[in-house]
């Protein structure tokens, strides 16, 4: 029998001369890409019963378009005989000088009809089955593409985080955990089988496989991919891997991570110099190889690298790992680890037009919670006394006290960096005429401008976009507005003082009046030394198609 696509074809990569394609299939079999005319093919590698390739497309020219196909052992598999939708398309990167990078993060994979598309209303959680999450901003963006010119279309999807829910399952994947055992034991996903389902309930829509083909993504985890506050602190970790169930958990957890997400960031080069990558394909047992790698990079943050880069041109884009590589050694707390400040301090190096740091945590919070995490983090260590340090630590798990603000000494560190890199101290010849940080996470998006006292410097920005499908109830979106209030922040203030932390080493305000909260996409286009911030929200249901709303247009530089 003729072998079948599983999951993809996914367009991982696009470069000036080269791309990768992503699949899953359901038997071991040769991969062939088709593109321009010219096969270039690959075989597939096997871990725990499921069958991968990632096939690289070379000869390509830059700044053009390629409809490819993909057949399995000979036979073509893709695309499918569908004409509600284009070709699959390569659309290389090229000399014009301009760039359009989509974003966001935090998305569910619920069916795309109602009621789940229905409005959200006043209930936030209570279980996937029966909530109401919206209109999803990636169908949303793919009707945009599919009515619109191919030049138009984004040339890269950047996904910064909870792209799977681990520990709430979709209806599709808690179908297939309840065949196996109860649900409830242990909560969510158990192992690398059950992620495989989360992954294809994810991206296994019609819609979806077509703009994956499509566009180019970058990924990077948070901590729905693989626990609700992972890694929140070194009690929680404590605690986490006393649980009979942990360990499974997170070697599933990783393992298909770097298959399904991490293996498409790297570039061709970066996979020729993989160890791991080259390791898995030539293995005997690949399972294992890969099972070894995912319980050491839970249990040792040195030398386990999730972090990458792109370059676009003259565009640098730094994708920082900060979740898995976190020091949570109270007194010694640092978001990375110290190869990942070198690293990263590395690729903030250089002459470019632009520098965009994607972080799946936001760095900028608004005024009164940036504080109140940084006070929350002094409290813990003991700075109010022990008794208080408890209770700190209670909230801390509790209330999600652990983005940037909450590694206050990374947070210093990054606005080092990112003051030296808009200041020009870096590069060789002129500055970024923009660095701008991009993030997800708390389920609601904003840009905010920072300023630093003690240089002149080029734009500097903080721009969250969250999330393309899990929006706030209305409870918990007074709750996000209350942050940026003047009561909060002057409280927040006033408890920072208190546990002893220093004032930030920098200012920022919103661009706009207040934070959004609907579903929504993010693309910031940039040409030669210009930058221009677009957010579009979903429309809400009705008989029609899902389309986009622009919310804001903003210009960075």
């Amino acid at each position: 029998m003729t072998p079948k696509l599983i999951l993809g074809p996914l367009l991982r990569y696009a470069g000036e001369t080269d791309a990768t394609i992503w699949v899953e299939t359901d038997a071991p079999c040769e991969v062939e890409v088709t593109a321009d005319g010219l096969p270039h093919r690959s075989p597939t590698f096997t871990v725990e019963g499921h069958h991968y390739a990632l096939v690289r497309v070379t000869g390509l020219h830059p700044a053009s378009f390629y409809e490819y196909s993909v057949g399995l052992d000979g036979e073509t598999v893709w695309p499918e005989a569908n004409p509600d939708f284009p070709p699959s398309t390569i659309k290389t990167t090229g000399s014009d000088g301009e760039l359009l990078l989509a974003y966001g993060s935090c998305r569910v994979a619920v069916p795309h009809e109602p009621p789940y598309t229905l409005g959200r209303g006043t209930v936030r959680r209570g279980g996937l089955g029966g909530q109401r999450y919206e209109r999803d901003a990636l169908f949303a963006l793919a009707h945009e593409m599919m009515d619109g010119p191919r030049d138009g279309w984004p040339d890269a999807l950047l996904m910064l985080g909870d792209q799977i829910y681990a520990d709430e399952p979709s209806p599709g994947t808690l179908d297939f955990i309840r065949s196996r055992r109860d649900p409830e034991d242990p909560p969510g996903v158990a192992d690398f089988e059950e992620y495989t389902r989360l992954y294809r309930d994810a991206w296994g829509h019609p819609t979806m496989r077509w703009l994956l083909s499509t566009v180019p993504s970058a990924m990077i985890f948070d901590d729905h991919d693989v626990h609700d506050d992972w890694n929140t602190s070194k009690a929680w970790v404590d605690m986490i891997r006393a649980k009979p169930w942990w360990d499974e958990r997170i070697v599933g957890a990783f393992s298909s991570y770097w298959i399904y997400q991490h293996l498409g960031n790297l570039s061709p080069e970066d996979l020729e110099d993989n160890d791991l990558f080259h390791r898995v394909r030539e293995a005997d047992d690949p399972t294992r190889v890969l099972r070894e790698f995912a319980y050491k990079a839970d249990r040792q943050v040195e030398g386990t690298r999730w972090s990458f880069h792109r370059d676009f041109g003259n565009v640098r884009l730094i994708v920082a790992d900060s979740r898995a590589g976190r020091v949570l050694t109270p007194g010694k707390r640092s978001m990375l680890d110290a190869r990942e400040w070198e690293w990263l301090r590395e690729m903030a190096t250089g002459d470019f037009d632009h520098l965009l740091l994607g972080t799946s945590m936001p760095f900028l919070l608004s005024r009164g919670f940036h504080h109140l995490e940084a006070a929350s983090e002094a409290i813990c260590d003991g700075a109010l006394g022990r008794p208080a340090a408890r209770f700190g630590e209670f909230l801390r798990q509790h209330v999600d006290l652990e983005h940037w603000p909450a590694f206050h000494a990374s947070f210093t560190d990054l606005a080092s960096l990112l003051r030296s890199v808009a200041a020009g101290e870096r590069s060789s010849g002129e500055a970024p005429a923009s660095v701008v940080v991009l993030s997800g996470d708390v389920h609601h998006g904003y840009l905010a401008e920072a300023k630093f006292d003690d240089v002149t410097h080029n734009p500097v920005y903080q721009a969250v976009g969250s999330p393309l499908r899990n929006p706030l109830g209305t409870p918990e979106r007074l709750f996000m507005r209350a942050g940026w209030s003047g009561p909060v922040e002057r409280f927040g203030k006033w408890l920072a003082r208190l546990s002893g932390v220093t004032e930030p080493p920098i200012r920022w305000r919103l661009s706009h009046k207040t934070p959004w909260f609907d579903n929504h996409i993010s693309t910031i286009k940039l040409r030669d030394r210009h930058a221009v911030l677009k957010v579009e929200k979903t429309t809400p249901e009705d008989a029609g198609e899902p389309h986009l709303e622009t919310i804001l247009e903003h210009e960075l530089a």
